[in-house]
């Protein structure tokens, strides 16, 4: 029987660098050999300690649970998704393939009818029972409009699950990037910034705060109306309280997209989300991708290419989306600009908090006018 293991150090480094080639101070290798050591022996002794069953969750969440889960069978989610076929796959990421579900009035007792997303651990992928543990612990105990609702949890024999509310709109990075549908106008990006924003600025003021640690488009899911919400919290780690600074962890993410410094060092603060939240605004606005690359040397990393530009009204509108055609006001793309640039600044402590990005966005919101988006 598989075991579940909350909250140590991530096992596995999903991030390239895309910092400058300036180096960190010199670390010994002895000394890392024995940190890593160190790491597997309290790996070894939280795998024999922790849930690897739904009454053992259950207990596990009792302190922390605000939010009520539902523990599904497995043989329930095959009901759910129609055995798990092939035409209900919605994606696939590093935790394993997400599948569309429907729980019947019929299903159980006290239910309603609900479309959900069933996500299915994939036993040889990224992310592991350690990442599985913290998402049912993090949304067990956090409710935000702008997070994702958990519905339930799978975890019998070496099935890992996670059951969500359906997103009808897919991810904020299948829209943005997709060459066969129509372009998301200027006022849903704005909304689409706003709404995360939120999402972030909820978490890093929770007590104790949340670092979400992989925000980026591919983890942001739309609702039929345009609504954002946070998905995928297997990477977030409690962050610092009381007099601590940071807290120190294996370096995950995804490339592009996390903190230089982060990168450099393995201090994660609220200040690693707010540089990556920088990255997304970047996106929006330019509708290129973190990462590219088709492009010339100088455009493959996005946040390298555009941070000297933003600052420059000229150049800004030269690098706007596109597929946008023009169909922006100026003023408001100068002010989204500036605040990427200030999420970007390479002095953590002098990037803004996530509760005044809130309230510069809020002051760009435009009317959306969801009939006509829908067909995007």
């Amino acid at each position: 029987m598989g075991n579940c293991v909350f909250l140590g150090k991530p096992l596995v480094n999903r991030v390239s660098s895309n910092a400058k080639s300036e180096s960190p101070k010199a670390t010994s290798l002895p000394l890392v050999k024995e940190e890593e050591e160190e790491e597997e022996e309290e790996k070894e002794q939280e795998h024999s300690k922790l849930p690897s069953n739904p009454e053992e969750v259950e207990n596990f969440r009792r302190d922390s649970a605000a939010n009520p889960l539902i523990a599904f069978t497995y043989d329930e989610l095959k009901e759910i998704t129609g055995n798990f076929r092939q035409e209900n796959v919605l994606g696939a990421g590093g935790f394993g393939i997400v599948y569309k579900g429907l729980i019947t009035e019929d299903f159980r007792k006290g239910l309603q009818s609900l479309q959900v997303a069933v996500k299915v651990h994939d036993k040889d992928g990224i992310q592991g029972h350690r990442e599985w543990l913290a998402e049912v612990l993090f949304l067990g105990q956090l409710s935000h409009p702008n997070l994702v609702k958990l519905i339930g949890y799978c975890c019998e024999d070496n099935h890992r699950v996670l059951i969500y509310e359906f997103m009808a709109g897919g991810s904020v990075e299948a829209k943005l990037f997709s060459n066969l549908l129509p372009t998301l106008s200027w006022a849903i990006r704005v909304k689409i910034a706003f709404d995360a924003a939120k999402g972030l600025a909820f978490l890093h003021e929770a007590e104790p705060p949340v670092i979400y640690r992989d925000f980026k488009t591919a983890n942001i899911l739309l609702d039929e109306d345009y609504n954002s919400k946070l998905s995928d919290f297997g990477l977030a780690k409690a962050g610092p309280v009381g007099d601590m600074s940071h807290v120190s962890t294996r370096i995950m993410g995804t490339r592009g997209y996390a903190a230089p410094e982060y990168m450099m060092t393995g201090h994660l603060t609220a200040m690693s989300d707010v540089y990556s939240f920088g990255v997304v605004l970047l996106e929006l606005i330019t509708g290129r991708k973190p990462v590219d690359k088709s492009r010339p040397v100088k455009e493959k990393i996005l946040a390298d290419w555009a941070l000297p530009l933003l600052k420059q009204k000229k150049s800004l509108l030269n690098i706007v989306d596109p597929r946008l055609g023009g169909d922006y006001p100026a003023k408001a793309v100068h002010k989204m600009a500036m605040a990427a640039h200030f999420c970007l600044n390479g002095n953590p402590k002098a990037r803004p908090l996530m509760r005044d990005i809130v309230e510069t966005l809020e002051h760009l919101l435009l009317p959306i006018e969801v009939a006509d988006s829908n067909a995007n």
